[in-house]
């Protein structure tokens, strides 16, 4: 896909995204264009923007993962658990339990980059059997019950509830500055050329000398640290363990990226059209809700556009 054509793809999905808040801001001004309802559409979306941040690395060297929900959860439950070891409140709570859901989510991720780049199992495959391993590992830890108490409230007010300048949610500034941080790796290093070079021609890198395994393994390691901060975010705006709420986060996740104009044939990223992917099922969800409208239609929608972008995509790079 040439650079004009890249651009073209930008701004169409912007402009789906425009649309929508106008649409929902014509029929419903007052509570859809609000300065709270805004906040709340920014705060929820944000633990799903770092999942799809770590998911397009992933699709990029023509991958999935589809554990990262069940990571999630685990990473959670391995936080909380260490944050209640350490007395429930306090800075040094705090610090331990977020570095450890870090440090989770990465063990999580380096076994599915294991499985995938040295065991050479097909990535569907390997990250199913950890979303099993790693849903499990939770429901074990926890016998199937939520952790409701042991957040420390120096994560809650700080970065659960908490606001930059009054106004953008301190959750979300988290995620805008992974984005960010992803966006200038993806396109401005070598390993970000590497990830996209190993999805548009792995055997042409191998030929070059570029041994192409620790790349796939480092991917998987960022997707699986990405669920780890996610895990954090949810914690701090819920004070409390969400073990059933993580069922659709692969697919939520994958569906972002992809209708943000990340190829699945891999070679083609973009971290600016992952947050549009992200924002376009939050604001179609939001919106519906405000509007009295049932939300299965969110469910057809997206999928009808999820299946449409991975059409479109396919006959761009002559696969279908």
């Amino acid at each position: 896909m040439n650079d004009s054509a890249r651009r073209f793809e930008a701004w169409w999905i912007l402009g789906v995204l425009g649309i929508l808040i106008a649409l929902f801001g014509v029929l419903t001004p007052s509570a859809f264009l609000s300065l709270y309802n805004a906040q709340n559409v920014v705060a929820d979306a944000s633990s799903l923007l770092v999942l799809a941040v770590g998911m397009t690395f992933v699709i990029a060297t023509r991958g999935i993962d589809l554990s990262v929900g069940a990571v999630l959860v685990f990473a959670e439950v391995a936080a909380v658990k260490a944050m209640i070891a350490l007395g429930g409140d306090g800075t040094a709570a705090t610090v331990a339990g977020v570095l450890i859901s870090l440090g989770v989510g990465g063990l999580w991720g380096a076994l599915n980059g294991v499985a995938v780049a040295y065991w050479r199992i097909p990535p569907m495959i390997a990250t199913l059997g950890t979303l099993g391993m790693a849903g499990g590992g939770g429901l074990l830890i926890t016998n199937g019950a939520n952790v409701r108490s042991g957040v420390p409230q120096l994560l809650i007010d700080g970065l659960g509830s908490g606001t930059v300048l009054g106004v953008l949610p301190a959750v979300a500034v988290v995620a805008l500055a992974v984005a960010l941080a992803a966006g200038w790796v993806l396109n401005a290093t070598r390993f970000g050329l590497h990830v996209l070079a190993t999805g548009s021609n792995e055997q042409a890198l191998s030929r070059a000398g570029i041994d192409v395994r620790p790349i796939q393994l480092r991917v998987y390691v960022v997707s699986g640290m990405c669920a780890g901060l996610a895990a954090v975010i949810d914690l701090a705006r819920f004070s409390t363990t969400t073990i059933g709420g993580h069922t659709t986060d692969n697919l939520d996740a994958v569906t972002a990226v992809v209708i943000g104009g990340t190829s699945l044939f891999g070679g083609v990223a973009t971290i600016a059209g992952t947050v549009i992917g992200v924002f376009i099922p939050a604001v179609l969800a939001d919106g519906l809700v405000i509007a009295n409208v049932p939300s299965f239609w969110q469910q057809v929608v997206v999928g009808a556009v999820l299946i449409a972008a991975v059409y479109a995509d396919g006959r761009r790079r002559g696969r279908i």
